[in-house]
Parts: structure tokens; C-alpha cells; sequence
């Protein structure tokens, strides 16, 4: 599908003894080119990912990321039957703290993966990554289904028989010494 994505994540300062701050993704948006004038000068650049500042408050500040697309794979199919037939559909997005002097605390939020594969959300977090969810508008919704209708098989299901059931003579001949 290739569409193009852009992700906001939320640095948030919080009233606590223990932490000063935390960061929370924002928003996961369809890129159709309403932000290349927040991109002409990128403040952060990491492989193809670019972020800058958008909202400064005292207490918050929003970050925009571009640099993700949509791509679906047939391979994942079961992953996105998964996520569009749950409760709430949702994109996922992996990101980690990284290293950085554009803020005082010295870490930001970069976003390094959008994802819609339930699965690969869930071996993301299996290896210890941070993923979160925002919830995939009904366009978005319409596509996936689109393409899982097409592409997803599910596994037939094989009926394991129990070992009791498989040929075993017992009980066989002590019935025929029983008729005689």
C-alpha cells in the first residue's frame, strides 16, 4: 500500500516525587503532505525518520515524526485479522527513548516502528519493546479489511485424537475371553 504516516508523541511533565516527565504517543496520522511545512528544517533525524518540535508548552510538548508507511504483507494476515477483529482495532507503534540535547532531560521518544499485525506487535513486546496503541480510523479500518478478506487463510484446524483412541488392543482380548 505504501501510505505514508506520521506519528505524535507527547512529552508531558507530571506532578510526582518519583519522575519529572513521561512521553505517550499522541497520534498516528495518514501523511499527505499538511505537514512538509513543520519539515522544511527537521530538528531530529535518525535513518529516514525525521521529528520536530510542533507545541511548547510549559508542562507539554507534541513531537511530530515522518518517515513510516503502511506496507501490508500477506505473511501477516493472521496479525491484522487479529487486530481489526478485536474490540477496538488500533495501530501499534514501538518506540524508545534515545539519547538527544534537544531537551533538558536528555532523552526524547523516537517512534521506530507503525505496525496494524497484532503479532508482530506482540513479538515486539515479547523482546521487551515499548508499543502502544491509537485506535485506526474507519478508512484505514475499510483498507485492512479489504486486504485481510483477500490474503488471510486461517489454519485448518487439526483434531489431535486422544492416545487412547489410537489402535490400542486393551481391553480387546480380555472382551472376547469374557464371551467365552
Amino acid at each position: 500500500m505504501g501510505i505514508a504516516l506520521t506519528v505524535s508523541m507527547r512529552y508531558e511533565k507530571i506532578d510526582n516525587p518519583w519522575i519529572s516527565h513521561r512521553w505517550a504517543l499522541d497520534e498516528v496520522m495518514v501523511d499527505i503532505g499538511q505537514f512538509d511545512h513543520l519539515f522544511e528544517r527537521p530538528v531530529f533525524q535518525l535513518d529516514q525518520v525525521q521529528g520536530c518540535q510542533i507545541d511548547s508548552e510549559h508542562s507539554n510538548q507534541r513531537w511530530l515524526f515522518r518517515g513510516f508507511s503502511l506496507d501490508l504483507f500477506a505473511d501477516e494476515s493472521e496479525g491484522y485479522f487479529l487486530n481489526i477483529t478485536s474490540e477496538k482495532p488500533c495501530w501499534f507503534v514501538m518506540w524508545r527513548l534515545e539519547e538527544s540535547g534537544l531537551l533538558a532531560e536528555g532523552q526524547i521518544a523516537i517512534p521506530h516502528r507503525v505496525m496494524l499485525s497484532y503479532n508482530e506487535a506482540a513479538r515486539l513486546l515479547d523482546g521487551g519493546e515499548q508499543v502502544d496503541q491509537y485506535p485506526i480510523d474507519p478508512l484505514i479500518y475499510d483498507s485492512v479489511k479489504q486486504f485481510v478478506d483477500e490474503n488471510y487463510r486461517p489454519e485448518v484446524k487439526k483434531r489431535h485424537r486422544p492416545e487412547s483412541f489410537k489402535g490400542a488392543d486393551r481391553g480387546v482380548q480380555g472382551a472376547r475371553e469374557h464371551k467365552k
